[in-house]
């Protein structure tokens, strides 16, 4: 049974802060193999590659193939249902027509004093997309993650995929046909990573590493984090909704449930002011449980990390969102906005009794790639910016030099670098100088 919290008891502080800080990533120490792993790589290229693919994935890179080709992604988009081959491409769209409203302008101006100044913004050169294989293959987070690397003008775009068994997955082929990724290696886990960020004999390296992956794949990142940039380290999926007694109860059920199917370690958590409300989700939960085909793991996710509060009224929900800072917010009610306007902290926001969560995860167009673990709190979803940098210029001339350098000089000099005040009062005009 999930947990029950009602704010007017008077334990609710000691009983929310044990939700808020409780750690749901998973208890396996991976650290120290992730590291040899990486070490591995580093040094050994291809080979270990080849080795820890056999291992842990059962297959043969040097018998059965290293890469999967274009041809091989263009014909399962021929061959895949054509509902789903034209969902692929609407959420394609959409994806990319958000994204590039998302693209940063450059800027120079003068100021006062007569200095040029400005910024211009430069796509990296390589991006590595990790997409997950086997039972979790998912061709939306393929193009959810390709798209905004297209859109900021990426030239090599690196997809890294396990394929255990052999096994492909022609939806994810289609996707990257849609995306136009053309280089795919049938490379998993931490070391598919490792080969990304420091190269190998057959993969050049990259700049950025994203994609969603396992808790070897997280921690594979958070090492090399600092080589090469990445989108985050991405913990158990979670949604929170705030909703209103005159929601149907099923609807929401379902809410709750789409992140709860993800893993037995993700959480759904329910603010209502309706105590009944309340009631009729749960028994809505239950009933749908028995029905999902992935009910077993959301079952174990509903019961070991889910919440349902009751508030005094939705608005004094918020503070409490806010110290969550949910992954993704929905706020089930007639008139969202206002609810919106208080909220500081949340990765994504559904706006509205018709906006579930899982519209965002596919088609609605915004990155489903999201900070989890209470990090909305600092940081934002993927966007195109992560695949971009910023480049600052500035252009002085003599007048310039002789307008602003003397300040220059007596900072470099009260911080004890002479060679720093040097190297402005050498420029510095004859009446500035003395």
């Amino acid at each position: 049974m999930s947990l029950r919290l009602d704010m007017a008891q008077a334990d609710f502080a000691d009983r929310f802060d044990a939700l808020v800080n409780g750690r749901r990533e998973a208890d396996e120490d991976v650290a120290q193999a992730v590291r040899e792993i990486i070490a591995r790589v580093r040094g050994e290229g291809d080979a270990a590659l080849a080795d820890l693919t056999a291992r842990f994935d059962g297959f043969d890179l040097d018998a059965q193939g290293w890469a999967i080709t274009a041809e091989q992604c263009a014909q399962a988009h021929e061959e895949i249902a054509d509902d789903l081959r034209e969902a692929l491409n609407l959420a394609a769209r959409r994806i990319a027509a958000y994204h590039e409203k998302q693209k940063p302008e450059a800027s120079a101006w003068t100021d006062q004093s007569g200095v040029r100044l400005g910024a211009r913004w430069n796509a990296v050169e390589a991006a590595g997309i990790y997409v997950p294989g086997g039972l979790a293959a998912y061709p939306s987070s393929l193009l959810m993650n390709a798209i905004p690397a297209k859109v900021a003008g990426v030239e090599r775009i690196v997809m890294m995929s396990p394929t255990p068994g052999g096994q492909l997955n022609q939806a994810v082929l289609a996707a990257a046909h849609i995306a136009g990724v053309s280089e795919i290696w049938r490379v998993g886990g931490a070391q598919a990573v490792a080969a990304l960020t420091y190269g190998t004999q057959r993969i050049a390296p990259v700049d950025v590493v994203v994609g969603p992956g396992n808790a070897w794949v997280a921690e594979a990142k958070r090492q090399v984090y600092g080589t090469v940039g990445i989108d985050m380290v991405a913990g158990p999926s979670e949604i929170v909704v705030v909703a209103d007694g005159r929601n149907d109860p099923e609807w929401i059920a379902a809410d709750l449930l789409s992140q709860a199917e993800h893993d037995p370690t993700s959480q759904s958590i329910l603010f209502t002011d309706d105590a009944a409300f309340a009631d009729a989700v749960a028994a809505a939960v239950d009933r749908q449980l028995a029905e999902l085909s992935t009910g077993e793991r959301a079952a174990i996710s509903w019961r070991d990390n889910g919440a349902i509060i009751l508030v005094s009224d939705l608005l004094a929900a918020i503070p409490l969102v806010d110290r969550l800072a949910p992954e993704h917010l929905e706020l089930a009610v007639d008139a969202p906005q206002p609810l919106f306007d208080a909220v500081r902290h949340a990765g994504s926001v559904f706006m509205g009794r018709m906006t579930p969560e899982a519209i965002g995860d596919y088609v609605a167009g915004p990155n489903h790639v999201l900070p989890t673990g209470r990090r909305a709190r600092f940081s934002s979803g993927l966007s195109v910016l992560d695949f971009m940098k910023r480049t600052s210029f500035l252009q002085l001339d003599q007048a310039a030099l002789d307008a602003i350098g003397p300040a220059a000089v007596a900072l470099a000099h009260a911080e004890g670098l002479p060679a720093h005040a040097a190297s402005v009062a050498k420029r510095l005009g004859r009446s500035t100088s003395k």
